[in-house]
This record gives structure tokens, C-alpha cells and sequence, in this order.
């Protein structure tokens, strides 16, 4: 049902109008009281207006929502996708164990193991210097072309775990805009360069366009045999990907069980093995294991998934919060909040319930984001101080692994004061200028280290936060029908513009303004 249904929704609504709590500074116990740990992973509520009683509260709702039984039904290849009919089981792709897990009574377990044996032989063959390019030069760099869920999650993962890699670089491309490709192809050596290209259908535009670019540089180089060797596809469709060049052995395969945002786990995930290696890329998957696990297992009020996401529905349909600061205290995080964006935006921006009723009640915030502490010189003037209190999520890493303590301690430092200052503000003061209202809400999330095992526990966490608020707010958080109509506006204007519609119009105005070519002074 609509969760304004619920029993549990009218009793947050009553309890909010007695008074939100406010986060006292004495008040040390909160750190233990609100707290949740697993493994290398810490999840820190204490700094969210609430007490014992709201999340007891929020827990009713989780409960009258059927978050149990939807977290059942997701791990058992239920086809919870109602729109598209389909299973969510990007969980599978880092079982740990053989234990079967069935689609319409086929086990997909051995299919999975099938496929990863594939990418950990290519990717020791690659790592090794065993498969070289056309002129027998070793692979260098790896160039992933992807878009949406095959570029942002690999893009997030191999920049966190860049230090463990150490033969390859890797690269992404994803823009339509060529700016993008051409600068890179600059700096490269086609006989050293490996593509991979990340499609599902093998029919995304942006994809095609950067990977014929792609191709064309490196036949113009090397020749056309050069593809079979310097090319690699993860897809579901043979034939195109045939079409381009790519011999089937050298093509990964895809599922429509697993949504593009969920599926970094899967050959989506090549470029990031090859860079990291496969002992490095096991470790990731253990460590998604290890949150499925408890995900699963841990009674609700312990459950780090969904504590967190039910501070999520505090603030935003109780709180009234719109948007949602991601705060990464670690340069190499610093995709995270774009990441997030498509997680959680793409998943739950709907505004109808599973079966087609309109909602009267909000559901995705707004994500936006930056790494402390460059953004505390941008946005956090607003997140302090402005008309509208934001949320955030701040994200650190406890130890000091790259050997600059004194570094380490001062971003540290300023995580903990801008959560203080957030919460706690400044009333007394010379001026209004100078008055801080505090009660701004937070969540932190500590790593021990920031290793793949930790990041993958991290990704699976917010994978299931997003689930778990999908299940509350009764939408499918599988589906992205919004992402489709501005994809069919553009193949219709490419075809054919219509010179009396205004949108038509726009495009042929704009096509008309990008003919004309600037001379080279006034470029420069």
C-alpha cells in the first residue's frame, strides 16, 4: 500500500508534530546509541534529529511497508521489476557460495561462475603481457566506452582503487561530445591501447558514435585486423557486435536481470579487473557479499541498510528535505556523489506507485556532492546558512594509507567540524551574519581503510538504502521509463525535424548556428 496508508506513517506524522529532536552536544552516547558497524564499515546516525523513539517508529514503517518480504523475494529471483517483468539479482553476481538462485526454475549460479572464469582468464592474459596488441607491443591502457550505469560505476571504482593497480591505466569515455575521446586519443599509443566497449544492446548512441571514433583511430593506425586484438565488448547482442569487428570470444555477456546502475559486479566491470586484478576485483565482491549478508540476516533495528535508509525517509517526507549532500572526505571518492546520482535518482525519481497510482507524498531527493574539504570553499556557505536544510552524507577513511599524516589529520578535522558545525551551529554571536541554526542533519560513514573489500561493502550499502526506500515509498526502483523519452525526441529530430513544431525548430536553429565555422583567432 502508500505508506500514508500505514499506521506506523500517521504515528511519524503525530510524533513530528510534537517536536523534531535535536542533537545535544553533551550528549557522547548518542555515538554508541546510533551506530552500526560491519567489518571495516561504520554507519553513524547520532548526528540525525532523532531519538529512540522515531526510529522505532520508522522501523513500524519498514515493517508495515513489507521490507522483509521484499528483500526475500529480490534475493530469490522474484521478478520484483514489475514493470519489465524481470529479476534484480546484481546480488548474484557476488555470491560467495554455489547455493542455486533460480529464474523461472534455472539456477543462474553456473552461468555466472561461467562468465567469471572467462574475465579472470582474459584479464590474466592481458595483466601478464600474454595477449599483446596487432604489432606485439603489451597492453597499456584501457580505454572503457560506455555510458550511464557502464561508465559511472567502473569510472567510480577504478579511481578509488587506482593505487592497487600496477601495470595498466585505465580511462573512461562517456560524453557523445568528441571533445571527450579526441583529447584522450592524444595522449595514446594505439598499439598499446585496449577499448572496451560496454553496451548492453550494442545500440546506444552515445556508445557506437565514441566506439566507431575509437576504431577509426586505431585501423588508421595499425590496419584492419587491428580490431580482433585491440577490441572487446560486453554486450547481449551477438550480432552487432560481430557487425563491428569483435569476434565472439572476445565478447562478454550481459543480463536483463541486472540493471546497468546495479552492475559494476559483472563484465561491466572488465576495465576495473584489469586494472586492479582479479585477486583485488574478488576482494570487491566479498565485501558487496559481506553487506548482502547482513543485509539479509541482521534484524531491522541493527540492519545497517536499512537504518540508513530510513533516515533518508525522515528528513525527506518528514522533515521536508529536497536535496541530499554526498560528502567524500577522500580524493579518490570523488565520483561518488555521480555515482549516487544514478543509484538513487534514476531508481527511485517516480512518481507513480508500482501499479499506477499517482503518489501524494515525495520520494528521491535531489543528489548533489563534492569532496570535503574542496567544497566547504563552494556549496557548504548554503548548507550552513541557507533558507532550505540539506542533508549530507559525509564519508571518511580512518587511516592515513598514503604516508601524509599531517594531511590526513587536518581533513579529518574539518569533516568533524563541519558535521559539528552543521549540527549544533552558532546562536550567540555579534551579528546576524554570524548566527548558525544548526540542526542541519548528517549521516558518516567511517572506513577503517579504503581497500576493494571496504568499497564494496560501501556501494552494496547504498544499493540496498535505495531498495529499502523503493519498498517504503511502493515504487519499482528497477525501471527508468523517464530516461527513454528524450532518447526517442533525439532519434526523431536526428531523422527528421519538423519546421512547425518548436522543439523541431530549436534543433534546426541550432544546426544552423554550429555550420558556422569560426576562424582560428577567434577560437584562440
Amino acid at each position: 500500500m502508500k505508506p500514508t496508508q500505514t499506521q506506523a506513517w500517521q504515528k511519524l506524522l503525530a510524533h513530528k508534530a510534537s517536536g523534531v529532536p535535536r542533537v545535544r552536544r553533551e550528549d557522547v552516547a548518542r555515538l554508541d546509541t546510533f551506530s552500526v558497524t560491519l567489518d571495516g564499515l561504520r554507519l553513524i546516525t547520532a548526528f540525525q534529529n532523532i531519538s529512540e523513539e522515531t526510529v522505532g517508529l520508522l522501523l513500524d514503517l519498514a515493517r508495515e511497508q513489507g521490507v522483509e518480504s521484499a528483500r526475500a523475494q529480490m534475493f530469490s529471483g522474484a521478478k520484483i521489476n514489475t514493470t519489465e517483468k524481470r529479476a534484480v539479482l546484481h546480488t548474484a553476481l557476488r555470491q560467495q557460495s554455489d547455493t542455486p538462485v533460480c529464474i523461472d526454475g534455472e539456477n543462474v549460479i553456473p552461468e555466472i561462475r561461467a562468465t567469471q572464469k572467462r574475465i579472470s582468464s582474459f584479464v590474466d592474459a592481458v595483466r601478464s603481457g600474454q595477449w599483446t596488441g596487432a604489432t606485439g607491443k603489451r597492453i597499456r591502457h584501457i580505454v572503457n566506452i560506455g555510458i550511464g550505469g557502464s561508465d559511472l560505476g567502473p569510472r567510480l571504482v577504478a579511481e578509488a582503487l587506482n593505487g592497487y593497480g600496477d601495470r595498466l591505466q585505465a580511462h573512461f569515455v562517456a560524453n557523445v561530445d568528441a571533445y571527450e575521446l579526441q583529447n584522450l586519443l592524444k595522449t595514446l599509443d594505439p598499439a598499446e591501447t585496449l577499448f572496451v566497449i560496454v553496451s548492453k544492446t550494442f545500440t546506444t548512441q552515445e556508445t557506437l558514435l565514441n566506439a566507431k571514433l575509437a576504431r577509426q583511430w586505431a585501423v588508421a593506425a595499425l590496419g584492419e585486423p587491428c580490431v580482433a586484438k585491440h577490441f572487446v565488448a560486453v554486450s547481449v547482442n551477438h550480432a552487432a557486435v560481430e557487425s563491428f569487428g569483435i569476434s565472439a570470444e572476445n565478447m562478454f555477456p550481459m543480463w536483463d536481470w541486472v540493471g546497468g546502475r546495479y552492475s559494476v559486479w559483472s563484465a561491466v566491470g572488465l576495465s576495473v579487473a584489469l586494472l586492479i586484478g582479479n585477486a583485488h576485483f574478488s576482494a570487491f565482491l566479498k565485501g558487496a557479499a559481506a553487506m548482502d549478508a547482513h543485509f539479509c540476516a541482521a534484524p531491522l533495528a541493527k540492519n545497517m541498510p536499512v537504518l540508513f535508509a530510513l533516515m533518508g525517509i525522515w528528513n525527506r517526507n518528514f522533515l521536508g528535505s529536497s536535496s541530499l549532500a554526498i560528502l567524500p572526505y577522500a580524493e579518490r571518492l570523488r565520483d561518488l556523489p555521480r555515482f549516487l546520482q544514478q543509484l538513487e535518482m534514476e531508481s527511485n525519481g517516480k512518481s507513480v506507485t508500482k501499479d499506477g497510482q499517482t503518489l501524494d507524498y515525495t520520494t528521491a531527493p535531489v543528489i548533489f556532492g563534492e569532496c570535503g574539504s574542496v567544497g566547504q570553499h563552494s556549496f557548504h556557505q548554503c548548507l550552513h546558512q541557507g533558507t532550505d536544510p540539506v542533508p549530507a552524507d559525509f564519508i571518511g577513511v580512518a587511516s592515513d594509507d598514503q604516508g601524509q599524516p599531517t594531511p590526513h589529520r587536518a581533513l579529518l578535522a574539518n569533516m568533524a567540524a563541519q558535521i559539528g558545525a552543521l549540527a549544533f551551529g552558532q546562536t550567540k554571536a555579534v551579528t546576524p551574519q554570524d548566527i548558525y541554526p544548526g540542526s542541519r542533519p548528517s549521516n558518516v560513514l567511517m572506513l577503517d581503510r579504503l581497500d576493494p573489500y571496504t568499497l564494496g561493502q560501501l556501494l552494496a550499502l547504498y544499493e540496498h538504502k535505495t531498495f529499502v526506500q523503493g519498498v517504503i515509498w511502493d515504487i519499482n526502483s528497477f525501471d527508468q521509463p523517464g530516461v527513454e523519452l528524450g532518447k526517442r525526441m533525439a532519434k526523431e529530430l536526428e531523422s527528421a525535424p519538423a519546421s512547425n513544431d518548436l522543439i523541431g525548430r530549436l534543433y534546426t536553429d541550432c544546426q544552423c548556428v554550429t555550420s558556422t565555422v569560426l576562424p582560428d583567432s577567434a577560437v584562440a
